[in-house]
């Protein structure tokens, strides 16, 4: 009997029968690695993207925990979404149609939350949600969660960037603390491994290995000729590489501001990062990059530092660094969380005694490349994917990302996955959405109401 096969594991007989089936006939890596611990009652942290097949592990998990006969919420899914939330509870419906009588309910905001209500008193089995609404069922006191045994919280990355930290501690308090937990993400970031410190017992990591290793930084080198304009070099290298979150290297504050202002008016979304900015102006520049508003941050050395960014695609040295060790530094932003990272370095033949210091501290020559062809100029300037709004009302007017989030995704509004990240600061609030559906975000924020106010909302 093969151990990739869901017959070689203790689960329940029926649950095999019901796998069989569907087809189900190999565990993929994830389900592999983690069902055996989930059956054991193991608290695990598993790497998981959509698609490896996560579902069917927690599903299988907490089915084969489930008493039937108790008619009370014995476990508890949290997802970003309302979609994920509703393909979750379809999942879970799938897998337990040969347990007679499993109640499965999906809380999500953005629909009316009576018949939700109402259909808690009837008990289920197994509450999916979203956590706004869940928190909201909890501070009403409609949904009773003091017998949960199993949580799990599927894409906790993207409910941490969402800004779910404050609901997700909310409902936890609620929940016995001698329970399963198992917690999918798609990236370990610093917010996983903190709330996964704080949220389990001594949980057993579930890493799937990638087939190739592409974790190293490309590095290369451009010599300009002395009538080849700095700029125009930066410019062919975004249009050949055209990478979703690049750092542009200034040195000084001024050309900060120069080359971030010549590239909208070419046509890019960049934004510039440096000490002149205030606190409000620099919250609102990282947010624009760190939701894929703004491709390109322009940034000083000074600036970027203590920048917390995992997934940057590109760094470019407009300008050499002054010192070796803030080159390491500077590139060392790339190429992070297991993805591919290039680095490329402009400067002019007078400079390149720097390369050769450079290549001595490095104990490596970097490559020297040509330029990609001009041609690459005539194509329109690539834009990024999302779109920031600002919404003038935050934590003081009681603003929490479940209403933002609530509010777009109600009757007519946009689904979820075209939301990214939510951040909520005392006095206003940030939302990123799909750069197509801006518009309707934006009138559909500002002709509705959150919290049953209506507030100023800009594209920004």
């Amino acid at each position: 009997m093969s151990s990739l096969s869901f017959s070689s594991l203790s689960l329940n007989p029926a649950l095999i029968a019901n796998i069989d089936t569907l087809g189900y006939t190999q565990m993929t890596p994830i389900q592999a690695q983690s069902l055996p611990l989930i059956l054991e009652g193991k608290d695990v942290l598993a790497q998981g993207k959509t698609g490896s097949g996560k579902t069917a592990a927690f599903t299988l998990g907490l089915l084969d925990r489930l008493d039937v006969k108790r008619v009370e919420v014995q476990s508890l899914v949290l997802c970003p979404t309302r979609e994920l939330a509703d393909q979750v509870a379809a999942e879970i419906r799938k897998l337990a149609r040969t347990i007679p009588n499993v109640k499965v309910l999906t809380l999500c905001g953005g629909v009316p939350f009576k018949p939700q209500a109402e259909s808690l008193e009837y008990g289920a089995h197994i509450v999916v949600g979203t956590p706004g609404r869940v928190e909201d069922h909890l501070n009403r006191n409609t949904l009773k969660l003091e017998n949960v045994n199993m949580l799990i919280l599927d894409e906790a990355d993207r409910m941490l960037d969402m800004g779910f930290q404050d609901s997700l501690n909310t409902i936890i308090e609620h929940i016995p603390t001698h329970r399963q937990t198992l917690l999918f993400s798609a990236t370990f970031s610093d917010p996983v491994r903190s709330i996964s410190k704080h949220i389990m017992s001594n949980p057993t990591e579930v890493i799937i290995a990638e087939t190739h290793d592409n974790s190293s930084i490309q590095q290369y080198r451009f010599k300009l000729s002395d009538n080849q304009d700095r700029f125009t070099a930066l410019r062919l290298l975004l249009m050949h590489y055209q990478p979703t979150a690049a750092v542009v290297f200034c040195n000084t504050k001024q050309e900060t501001n120069e080359v971030a202002n010549a590239l909208k008016d070419k046509g890019f979304c960049a934004v510039a990062l440096h000490g002149d900015l205030d606190q409000r102006e620099r919250d609102q520049t990282l947010i624009q990059f760190a939701n894929k508003s703004a491709s390109i941050l322009v940034a000083t050395d000074v600036a970027a530092r203590g920048l917390d960014i995992d997934d940057l695609d590109a760094v470019i040295n407009y300008h050499l660094a002054n010192e070796p060790e803030v080159h390491v530094h500077r590139i060392g932003r790339t190429g992070r969380a297991g993805s591919k990272g290039v680095a490329c370095t402009l400067y002019y033949e007078k400079e390149q005694y720097k390369i050769v210091q450079l290549e001595v501290y490095l104990d490596k020559e970097i490559e020297l490349q040509a330029l990609p062809d001009s041609r690459v100029l005539d194509k329109p300037s690539y834009k990024a994917s999302m779109s920031t709004l600002q919404i003038d009302g935050g934590k003081k007017q009681k603003i929490r990302p479940g209403d933002i989030l609530g509010a777009l995704t109600g009757e007519s509004g946009i689904s979820g996955e075209q939301v990214g990240k939510i951040k909520v600061y005392d006095k206003w609030s940030y939302v990123a959405v799909n750069r197509d559906v801006a518009n309707t975000a934006l009138n559909k924020l500002a002709k509705g109401k959150l919290k049953g106010r209506s507030f100023r909302v800009r594209l920004i």
